[in-house]
């Protein structure tokens, strides 16, 4: 059996989040390394916050937990409170932390933890991309030193927070221009794909049966989610890119040139995704499918492993 892919991931928790999270560390094919937190779903104490009580509701003490930026370069801050609750964790409520967050910065943790392993760790996004916009201004050589780099953001369709954007680009476009043309390739797991993958009532059945961490996290977070989002269930967004990590052949993906539109007075944080090409070097693989039954059994079995290991 191969060894567990290194991960590190940056988020907004968030219910979406806190379920990438789970997923991350129950996964056996996954190594998680770090938490980095940027201000999104909501503000970047709470998102701190709740990672901190994530960290510790799930079991992984040792795993650092280092905040970031509060808000976007040049856009006014936004939050989506109002679809995650006001603490962002909807209606789940775990215990305040015991330990605090690392010391430090959000952006020099990346930034030093890649060149530390350089080829060795996948670095997720899964919320807006500010730190990651940082970390790319800092040391531009974080593009060779992330073993791969994936998202959940955007859309090559419609938008969520307006109907050009979805939230994660909406919250820093300018961030999310930098990151596209950085010179890497970006995974990008848009709204397109992510909205096929629901929480509806036989998957929340199924959630239903893990013990503590189905009761205390997964079914009040996302019924609270649920009345809020799809009528089919809630769309579990963030954790998408993590499966990606641990199980690539879950995507089908097409190369494109992804462009954010930054100034548009409609179309701020839209990505404007060229398939065609047309001699232009293409910036991204961007996800056109998921198997969903598979994405599923997945998720669902490392939900398992978390719940068996539960302190």
């Amino acid at each position: 059996m191969p060894a567990p892919k290194k991960i590190l991931i940056d988020c907004d928790p968030g219910i979406d989040d806190a379920l990438a999270l789970t997923l991350a560390h129950g996964c056996p094919a996954l190594d998680l390394v770090g938490i980095t937190t940027v201000g999104g779903n909501v503000s970047l104490e709470l998102t701190t916050l709740n990672a901190l009580k994530l960290r510790e509701f799930l079991g992984f003490p040792s795993v650092p937990v280092v905040a970031g930026s509060a808000g976007a370069l040049v856009a006014s801050r936004i939050d989506a409170s109002e679809v995650h609750g006001f603490g962002g964790l909807g209606a789940a409520v775990l215990p305040e932390p015991r330990l605090k967050a690392t010391d430090g910065h959000a952006v020099d943790f990346i930034v030093d933890t890649l060149s530390a392993s350089p080829g060795e760790i996948s670095l997720v996004a899964v919320g807006p991309l500010t730190n990651i916009a940082l970390a790319v201004r800092r040391e531009p050589r974080i593009t060779e030193w992330a073993r791969d780099f994936t998202i959940m953001g955007g859309s090559y369709t419609r938008g969520n927070r307006t109907p050009a954007a979805e939230f994660n680009i909406a919250a820093d476009p300018e961030a999310a221009a930098i990151v596209f043309g950085a010179g890497w390739t970006v995974n990008q797991i848009g709204l397109d794909v992510s909205l096929t993958a629901l929480a509806n009532g036989p998957i929340l059945d199924r959630m239903r049966d893990l013990g503590r961490l189905g009761g205390e996290l997964l079914i009040p977070s996302l019924e609270f989610y649920g009345m809020t989002t799809a009528h089919d269930g809630p769309a579990v967004h963030d954790a998408l890119a993590v499966a990606h990590v641990a199980d690539p052949s879950l995507f089908e993906f097409t190369p494109g040139v992804v462009d954010v539109e930054t100034a548009g007075r409609f179309t701020s944080g839209m990505t404007v995704i060229d398939f065609n090409l047309r001699g232009r070097v293409p910036n991204a693989n961007v996800a056109r499918s998921i198997d969903v039954d598979r994405f599923w059994d997945l998720t669902l079995s490392s939900f398992a492993q978390v719940e068996a290991r539960l302190p």
